[in-house]
């Protein structure tokens, strides 16, 4: 049952109710109290004793109907494994679901709402006060708490390297989906994530809610490692959209500083990827998404940044660096007379690069290579005796390659030159300079990849691509701090 058939049933019980006692019909009769289990592995068994036979075995946050008591044990019956027996009064917990209850359940959830591991526990409360409260008294907190928590398994599922924590971890996730919260998995570069679906903090997000609430929600909402991989572009491009708008209607204004990062960090990647999904569709918004992301990422305060939202911010910057070209104004002449022209084809999504001068023009280029894709014609940079150019291609919203175009004995020929060898899942390599009289040519690239961030300044052999020399500042090599180009070095965003 989904959180919003649960909701919904609590509050067309209570509208039921009240016909009923408008129309005098008697009440049904109370219901058999609910026990919560507490403990883990607890023994659902076949009689009123430890030796007798194991029904099942229930964790924590299981709702089972208590029908009676013997002993120490209580007589229970679990509607959802469909079984009944007998469990130590000590492992669970009897709630009443009256409504004179709702603030002591809520309290319980207050105090579990923060306690890792506890968190199918603090679900089952979460439910039961829905079940309890009075419908005008449900508000935003308890749809936080619960979203938190949620949330909380599916990160806490996601970074289990225990293997012992294997069987624990799936119980808990299956007690949750009981009671209607949905955790769905993702596969990323081979790794599985697993992530809350956000109902509960879409509530929040509609209800009446504090600032701090309504960022929780937006940055659960809008987690990059929970985008779906098999979304095609054009709901990849309504997805972001909508990302941007949850981002937009968290306040910002009475937050701490580290959260007003976190949402400026996840903003400027929100904005990077629309801005390249509106250059993919020649969509003029482009550039203002671009200068967004720029102005979402200069925006953030590195002084406030804990060790965690560090690998963010870098993150985030390699992501804004790779679109960073759609804030560029257009730009094809070169000063050696060498155009690049980027033209579509009939196949959707290709472009085709055209290398053209003044006795070679677009049907005759000098020479042509074809892409799927984006090719940032203003990223165009030649050397001063006009043999080379470096020209920046995007074919992924977090991915930036370096192509060069140079001439040699048999003509033009291109070289591609990717961020990172093992295919890294976000990076990008720009043109940094060329070094005049030698075949060098100076880069920066930022690439995260297996979990790990690279930020180098490089000098590469312009024919072979061999890393000559490389630092982690610039000033520190004497090349670069000769012949970095100056619009590189006022535009790019690894100089941050």
């Amino acid at each position: 049952m989904r959180l919003l058939t649960l909701v919904a049933l609590v509050l067309g019980a209570a509208g039921a109710l009240a016909r009923a006692e408008e129309a005098k019909i008697p009440a049904p009769p109370p219901a058999n109290p609910t026990a919560i289990v507490v403990q883990d592995s607890t023994a659902l068994r076949a009689a009123a004793r430890d030796s007798a036979q194991q029904q099942a075995v229930l964790w924590q946050g299981d709702a089972l109907e208590v029908r009676g008591q013997r002993l120490e044990f209580l007589q229970v019956y679990d509607h959802r494994r469909e079984r009944a027996g007998f469990v130590r009064s000590a492992q669970v917990r009897v709630l009443s679901t009256e409504p004179a209850a709702a603030p002591d359940l809520l309290a319980v959830v207050r105090f579990l709402r923060d306690t890792p591991g506890a968190e199918a526990l603090g679900i089952a409360y979460a439910a039961a006060y829905l079940k309890a409260a009075p419908a005008q008294a449900i508000g935003s907190e308890v749809f936080d708490a619960l979203g938190s928590m949620a949330d909380r398994l599916g990160r806490r599922a996601t970074s289990n390297k225990n293997k012992a924590n294997d069987a624990v971890i799936a119980a808990h996730l299956e007690v949750v989906a009981s009671y209607g919260v949905a955790i769905r998995s993702f596969e990323h570069d081979g790794r599985m994530t697993l992530c809350y679906d956000g109902e509960a903090f879409r509530r929040v997000l509609a209800l009446t809610s504090t600032d701090e609430q309504k960022a929780r929600a937006a940055l659960a909402l809008t987690r990059q490692e929970c985008i779906d991989p098999n979304l095609s572009p054009l709901d990849r491009f309504a997805f972001d959209q909508w990302r941007a708008d949850v981002l937009e209607r968290a306040p910002r204004a009475n937050l701490p500083e580290y959260t007003k990062n976190r949402l400026r960090m996840r903003s400027a990647m929100v904005w990077s990827s629309i801005a390249f999904e509106r250059t993919r569709k020649n969509d003029a918004g482009a550039f203002e998404a671009a200068n967004l992301a720029l102005q979402e990422l200069a925006g953030v305060n590195k002084q406030e940044l804990s060790e965690d939202d560090a690998v963010v911010y870098n993150e985030a910057a390699t992501r804004v660096g790779a679109s960073r070209w759609a804030a560029e104004p257009a730009r094809t002449q070169l000063p050696s007379g060498l155009t690049v022209v980027a033209e579509s084809t009939k196949q959707p999504g290709e472009t085709c690069i055209k290398l053209i001068d003044k006795k070679h023009d677009a049907s005759k280029p000098l020479l042509q290579r074809c892409t799927f894709g984006v090719v940032w014609t203003n990223s165009a940079r030649t050397d001063t005796h006009g043999t080379s150019v470096a020209l920046a291609v995007q074919p992924l919203d977090r991915w930036r390659e370096l192509w060069l175009f140079h001439i040699g004995n048999e003509g033009w020929t291109v070289d591609v030159l990717p961020p990172s060898d093992d295919a890294g899942d976000t990076g990008y390599i720009e043109f940094a300079g060329f070094v005049p009289g030698s075949n060098k040519l100076l880069a920066a690239r930022e690439v995260k990849s297996a979990g790990k961030f690279t930020h180098s300044f490089e000098v590469l052999d312009a024919a072979t691509f061999a890393v000559l020399k490389h630092a982690d500042r610039p000033d520190s090599l004497s090349l670069f701090y000769r012949w970095q180009d100056p619009m590189w070095k006022k535009q790019t965003v690894s100089l941050r």
